[in-house]
C-alpha cells in the first residue's frame, strides 16, 4: 500500500516555475527542450524521453530525448511488449492517468527474469523506469519516460509530481499540437467570440451574450487579430476556421494552469496557505487497487516552511 509522499514548499516552488514558464522554443516533434530539462532537474534521473507509441502497428512515430541516444533493438522491444506488464498496461487497461513504475509490477528478481528486461533494457543500462502518459488515438500514446541505471527506485514523492504536473504537460503538448499544425493559439474566451462572429454576432450582440462590455469585446478583438496577424473580423474568422477545423481546439484551449490572472493567487497559495493537499483519485484507482497497484491518488503532506 503506498504511503503519503511528502513534498516541499521548495518542491511546489519549482513546480510553480515549470508551469509558469512561458516557452517561445520549437517544441520539435515533442515538448520544448527546456520542459524536459526541467522536468529532469526535478526527478532526478538518467534519462528522460518523450515519445510516441503505436501499439497496433508496433511503431514509435517520434521520440526526443535527454540524452539523445540510440533507441535500441526495437524488433526485440515489440517481442517482449505485450508480456510486459508495465510497457502493455495503458494499452490492456486504458489506464493512461496513473503514473507507474516498474517496481508497481514486478519485484527485482521478477523483473530480470523477464525478456523485456534481458533483451532490452538491459542492454542499455536501465533498472528502474517511471511513466507518465498522455492520450492519443486508438492504439497510441504519447509517453514520458524517466530511467535509471542501477541504484535507488523512483520514489512517491518523484510520482507525486508527475501526477500533479500532468494536466500542464497535457496542455503543454497540446500547446505544441497546435504551432506543430499551424491552428491558431488563442484562449478559451478568444475562441468563443470568434464563434458568435462567425455567427454573424455584432460586438454589441456578442458582448450580450458573453456577459462583456462592448469595449472589452473590441480588446479581445484586438488581442485576436494580432495573434492571427490579420486586420480584419472576416480575415479572424477565416484564418482560424480554416486551420483550426478537424481539430476543434474551443474545448480544451484554456489558458495553461496558474498563467495570467490566477498565477499571484496559486503562488500566495502554494507558498503559504498550503499545508497539506491530495491528489484526487483518477477514476482508476479501485481496479488499481485491486491489481496491488499504486495510484496517483496517495496523499501529499507539505512540508512546513521553516522559521
Amino acid at each position: 500500500m503506498t504511503g503519503p509522499a511528502t513534498l516541499s514548499e521548495g518542491d511546489l516552488l519549482a513546480l510553480l516555475g515549470i508551469v509558469s514558464d512561458h516557452r517561445g522554443e520549437d517544441p520539435g516533434e515533442g515538448l520544448p527542450p527546456s520542459l524536459l530539462g526541467q522536468l529532469m532537474a526535478q526527478v532526478p534521473s538518467d534519462s528522460v524521453e518523450l515519445f510516441g507509441l503505436d501499439s497496433r502497428q508496433r511503431a514509435v512515430w517520434f521520440g526526443q530525448g535527454i540524452p539523445g541516444g540510440d533507441e535500441g533493438d526495437m524488433d526485440a522491444f515489440w517481442a517482449h511488449y505485450w508480456d510486459c506488464l508495465p510497457c502493455s498496461y495503458p494499452d490492456r487497461s486504458g489506464d493512461l492517468r496513473s503514473v507507474i513504475r516498474i517496481s508497481d509490477f514486478y519485484s527485482a528478481r521478477q523483473w530480470h527474469d523477464t525478456g523485456m528486461y534481458r533483451d532490452y533494457v538491459r542492454p542499455a543500462g536501465i533498472e528502474h523506469e517511471l511513466m507518465l502518459c498522455l492520450p492519443g488515438a486508438p492504439g497510441r500514446t504519447v509517453r514520458l519516460m524517466f530511467a535509471r541505471g542501477p541504484g535507488p527506485d523512483f520514489s512517491e514523492r518523484d510520482r507525486a509530481i508527475l501526477a500533479l504536473l500532468r494536466p500542464h504537460l497535457q496542455e503543454a503538448y497540446a500547446d505544441a499540437e497546435l504551432r506543430r499544425r499551424g491552428i491558431p493559439s488563442l484562449t478559451a474566451r478568444q475562441w468563443e467570440l470568434l464563434r458568435l462572429v462567425a455567427a454573424g454576432y455584432t460586438n454589441s450582440q456578442a458582448a450580450r451574450q458573453l456577459g462583456l462590455s462592448e469595449a472589452t469585446v473590441r480588446k479581445h478583438l484586438e488581442n485576436i487579430y494580432a495573434r492571427l496577424q490579420v486586420s480584419s473580423r472576416t480575415a479572424a474568422v477565416t484564418r482560424a476556421f480554416a486551420t483550426a477545423q478537424p481539430h476543434e481546439p474551443a474545448r480544451n484551449r484554456a489558458n495553461p494552469p496558474l498563467r495570467d490572472h490566477g498565477q499571484q493567487h496559486e503562488h500566495a497559495a502554494m507558498t503559504t496557505g498550503i499545508r497539506r493537499m491530495a491528489i484526487r483519485p483518477t477514476g482508476d484507482h479501485e481496479r488499481l487497487a485491486a491489481r496491488g497497484i499504486p495510484s496517483a491518488s496517495a496523499n501529499v503532506t507539505i512540508a512546513p516552511e521553516r522559521p
